[in-house]
């Protein structure tokens, strides 16, 4: 079991790290593939605030020095459209639209696997599927209820 006061508490850059993976996440969820590192370049170059391969690399990682640029944040933020506050505020709150998306998306990515699961399993009978689904929902029940 793991015992989360003994973990060190989450840096700046990883927490910035984070909400850029979910932006990026929230991106595909709305029916587009995730914008390219060049896609992301050109609209900040437009907007004034230029971005390197490496700075991009360094900020989606979480790794090296933070990303202090606050009108770059602002850009990235008005990229992925959603309130200009979001990167910059170094809290670990989630603005609720952004949640809002996370569950649709964790829903949408659930029943994807299931929708493939389903085509890889046409041969089964229908008792045997609903019991798996059953098997399935059970466990993702399970470890919700332990996170």
């Amino acid at each position: 079991m793991t015992d989360n006061a003994a973990e060190p508490p989450e840096s700046p850059q990883a927490r910035l790290a984070r909400k850029i993976n979910l932006l990026l996440d929230l991106y595909e969820s709305q029916g587009a593939k995730p914008p390219s590192y060049r896609e992301i370049s050109e609209n900040m170059s437009a907007l004034g605030t230029p971005l390197s391969r490496s700075r991009w690399a360094y900020m989606r990682s979480g790794d090296g020095s933070l990303a202090t640029d606050d009108e770059l944040l602002q850009n990235l933020a008005i990229f992925f459209g959603v309130d200009r506050r979001y990167l910059l505020d170094d809290s670990t709150e989630v603005p609720e639209m952004v949640e809002a998306q996370l569950d649709l998306l964790k829903s949408m990515r659930e029943a994807r696997v299931r929708n493939f699961a389903a085509r890889q399993l046409q041969e089964l009978s229908p008792e045997t599927l609903a019991r798996l689904r059953d098997v399935i929902n059970t466990r993702v029940r399970r470890d919700d209820e332990g996170s």
